[in-house]
């Protein structure tokens, strides 16, 4: 577990990252926004809810929960936001970790089988994602500051796949990377997050 340190305020990775992503979205959804405009579902029918949840135990223990509320902007595009916490313990002592993160999910392809015959209903999605945590300036060795916790700005992107196991549940994978050059190490690079969405 890894994390990256930054001042508030610089994403200008993370920013190219999001409006890639919108371009290529705009490029392959024109003619799906035009159909879906005059039958837009509800709001509660485009909300969705999930998260993940992370548990490691032995030399180091890492338990870390990320619940998400998110919206289906489009039929392809979605917005989730969420608070984060994790405790985290090593040899060097523990820690509290808390904080919240955003992020953007573009499905590229709906189904997979559709193009390769492979018997599972797949969807390929790309991701960006910006979390803001709170870190403990004693337990992270800070020089001197005038508080006890300073936050990290940490913008990630990448893809990942979902498999539907339901009419509104899925289970998601997505591989991540961070998008500046880490200080702290508490993120893995490439980050590989599993979730729940329902």
């Amino acid at each position: 577990m890894k994390i990256i340190d930054r001042e508030y305020g610089h994403g200008k990775h993370g920013i190219m990252i999001f409006i890639v992503l919108i371009s290529i979205l705009l490029s392959i959804l024109p003619t799906s926004a035009q159909q879906e405009q005059s039958n837009i579902p509800a709001l509660k029918d485009r909300l969705f809810y999930g998260g993940s949840m992370g548990l490691q135990f032995g030399g180091i223990t890492d338990i870390q929960l990320s619940p998400v509320i998110g919206l289906w902007v489009l039929p392809r595009l979605s917005i989730a936001v969420g608070p984060d916490y994790r405790f985290y313990k090593d040899s060097n002592g523990r820690t509290d970790i808390y904080g919240g993160n955003a992020y953007t999910q573009i499905v590229v392809i709906q189904d997979l089988n559709n193009l390769i015959h492979i018997g599972m209903h797949y969807s390929i999605f790309l991701q960006a994602e910006d979390e803001l945590l709170s870190l403990e300036s004693l337990y992270w060795k800070m020089p001197p500051v005038n508080s006890e916790r300073f936050f990290i700005n940490t913008p990630l992107a990448g893809a990942g796949l979902s498999q539907p196991v339901g009419k509104r549940a899925a289970i998601n994978i997505a591989v991540l990377w961070t998008l500046e050059t880490p200080k702290y190490e508490i993120y893995s690079n490439p980050e590989i997050r599993i979730s729940f969405t329902f």
